[in-house]
């Protein structure tokens, strides 16, 4: 019999290999370059197999690799990409040829291995829709209520943001909170779970057309009154441009009453803004109703805290 979470977690693992190569960036790059022929947007395998091949010319790990060609090594490719086999060595080769840094060749592994803590977020191919009562028959009543949340972004060298972390302060407002909804967009990448969180759903549902909620299991399940507190963290997928108006913010919306909110905004040293506002907005899609021009710290980052906020959109803007 198939064992579901192994299996589960090589599905979760192909995902993000796939999302890393195919995003912009110095992976997508590397197989491009032996791309001969036009192509549509998808991953070109034998481009793919190049990179694996030569790779093994020049760190060969058995007799015969240092001889071997890019089509011999495509049908590995196919395999790896579309599901069908991913086995731990051609993992290790995909890690390796493509210079994968630490944290994601960690990722890559973790996945592979069925953690319940790391989960891939890949959008509409990845979710179920449903109807409204679905969702809500899906999601419940609201359960708790947050009583701090601290949000840190990075923005990376090409100007876009490339991970976030959180973290949350929740009071439980029924008895037997075991689960908090996590919503993300289409750009969220991967979220990983640390503090006071035990593992991930498996369910993704769409709630919006660029919106999506899964589940953050909790550590301890807790009764009314009862606190805990949340760390997650996710990565992200831009393929956007970084002068977009839509890529030079970072928001959050309020719709409550939220005490101790903290944001803060890095950016890397190769890519400074030339000016950051905070800022709030008229709704998600409204306009901006007040601004105020921030400065940059010794640590390239803006930072904002607000003893509370109640039912408006706030955060970050900026101009290259």
């Amino acid at each position: 019999m198939t064992d579901a979470p192994a299996a589960a977690g090589r599905r979760a693992a192909v995902g993000y290999l796939r999302e890393l190569l195919q995003r912009q960036g110095p992976y997508r790059r590397l197989w491009e370059q032996h791309v001969v022929r036009a192509r549509s947007a998808g991953i070109t395998q034998l481009a793919v197999a190049e990179v694996l091949a030569r790779h093994l010319w020049s760190y060969p790990r058995v007799p015969g690799d240092a001889d071997v060609l890019p089509h011999q090594l495509k049908d590995t490719v196919s395999r790896a990409l579309s599901g069908r086999l991913l086995s731990r060595p051609t993992l290790s080769l995909f890690i390796d040829a493509f210079g994968f840094p630490d944290a994601e060749a960690d990722r890559l592994w973790r996945l592979y291995e069925g953690s319940g803590l790391i989960t891939v977020l890949s959008g509409p191919r990845a979710v179920t829709q449903r109807t409204e009562q679905e969702l809500h028959a899906a999601i419940g009543p609201r359960r708790h209520q947050t009583l701090s949340l601290h949000d840190h972004l990075h923005i990376g060298a090409g100007g876009l943001p490339d991970r976030a972390r959180t973290l949350q302060v929740i009071e439980a407002i029924a008895d037997g909170l075991d689960r908090i909804p996590f919503l993300y967009d289409t750009k969220a990448l991967t979220l990983e779970v640390g503090q006071g969180c035990t593992q991930l759903s498996g369910d993704l549902y769409q709630v919006g057309e660029e919106l999506f909620v899964t589940f953050i299991h909790l550590a301890r399940v807790l009764d009314a009154g009862e606190t805990t507190t949340l760390e997650y963290r996710a990565t992200y997928q831009y393929p956007g441009d970084p002068l977009d108006p839509h890529e030079r913010e970072y928001r959050r919306a309020v719709m409550r009453r939220l005490e101790n909110f903290d944001m803060r905004v890095e950016f890397h040293p190769d890519k400074l803004p030339a000016s950051v506002w905070w800022a709030t907005w008229e709704g998600v899609d409204g306009r901006i109703i007040e601004q105020e021009p921030v400065t940059l710290d010794q640590q390239n980052s803006v930072h904002r805290y607000l003893r509370f906020i109640e039912k408006t959109v706030a955060g970050f803007h900026w101009a290259w």
